[in-house]
Order: C-alpha cells, then structure tokens, then sequence
C-alpha cells in the first residue's frame, strides 16, 4: 500500500462503521455553510449522490431534488436521513466502482469524509464516470476527522494542503474540466468549512 494513505487502524472499514453514529461531526456554523453552498451548486429537481452518506446529508431543505441517493457504511443511518430517497451500502476503499450508471447525476457531494479514502483518485473518476456533463462534485471538510481511520498523508497537512491535496485528486482523476477552492466559515468560534468543487468535463 502507498505509505501515504496508511491508517493507523488498518482492521476491515466494516467493523470500524458496524455501530450507527447518530452524531454530526461539525458545527452549526460549518452546517450552514455546508448547507450554503449546496444550494448555490446543486439544481432543483435535480438528481443528486450523497457520497459517503450518513444519517444527514447538510443537504437544503428548501430546495427540490428528484432523487438523493445515498452511498455510505452503515444501513441504519442512512435509513434514518430524511433527505435520502434510496441508499446502498459501500467499502469505498476495498471497491470504488459506484454501483450506477454513466452519467446518472446532475450533482455529487462529499461531506467530511474524503480524509478516510485510501484510494481517492479511482473514487473521483467514478464519480466524473456517474455524473453528467458540467455536474458539480463537491467535497467538503474542516479539521475534524476519526484519526484512526483518517489517511497519513490527510494528518500530515493543514487546511490549505488539504485544499491542496483534494485538488489534486480531481486532476488526477482525469475527468474534471474546471476546479476551485471553496471556504465556508471563517468566525474564529466556528469549526472552518472548506472544500473543492470540480465540474464534470462537458
């Protein structure tokens, strides 16, 4: 494995996840931004993947979508997010093939999880392979993780490298056409939000 994206704890994904975590990992400041932001990228009516799901998707609420699917680890929580119309369960890290069409979606988001991806270019070209053309990836996340689970070289950076790296992952990938940085929250009491966005290549 590259060192790079070792883990401390490198027992199987499935284990880590078994339990439900009924919890939100940022505050309501990144919330809001997250929130924010998906409704300025995301098209009403549109259909969207909730990558790397959970019990909440930090998704607008006043904005329609046609379909919200969700990929995570754990069923039970993502049964209980409201905003998901249909999920299936997924080990990113032992198989990053999506489990749907070409050009199915109008949009993707990521929320805090892209640090605990041990192979995160496959992942980003599926997800270029899933949307259609111009479709928004987002991935967001701030400075809170699981640092068992979380990747070495994730650890190794501040904000501005993770920017950095992720950006990295979308041209790796090969499928993204334009890419830019994005920051949410920047009060000093708020847990920062911070992100990438990439367009499917038209």
């Amino acid at each position: 494995m590259n060192p790079y994206f070792k883990r401390f704890d490198e027992s199987d994904d499935e284990n880590f996840y078994v339990q439900p975590r009924l919890v939100t990992h940022i505050d309501d400041g990144a919330i809001a931004a997250t929130t924010n932001l998906y409704k300025q990228l995301l098209p009403q009516n549109g259909v969207i993947l909730d990558l790397m799901s959970a019990w909440r998707s930090h998704l607008p609420t006043d904005v329609p979508f046609a379909r919200v699917a969700g990929l995570g680890m754990n069923a039970e929580e993502m049964r209980q997010n409201p905003q998901l119309t249909d999920f299936a369960v997924q080990n990113l890290n032992k198989n990053p093939a999506l489990p749907y069409p070409d050009a199915t979606f109008d949009g993707c988001v990521c929320t805090v999880s892209v640090q605990y991806l041990t192979n995160p270019v496959a992942v980003f070209a599926e997800v270029g392979r899933v949307l259609k053309p111009e479709a928004p990836f987002a991935v967001t996340f701030s400075n809170r993780m699981f640092p068992t689970k979380a990747v070495a070289i994730w650890q190794s950076l501040d904000d501005a490298g993770h920017q950095e790296l992720v950006h990295g992952y979308f041209e790796q990938s090969k499928k993204y056409a334009r890419i830019e940085p994005i920051t949410g929250t920047t009060q000093a009491w708020n847990d920062p939000l911070l992100g990438v966005v990439g367009w499917k290549a038209s």
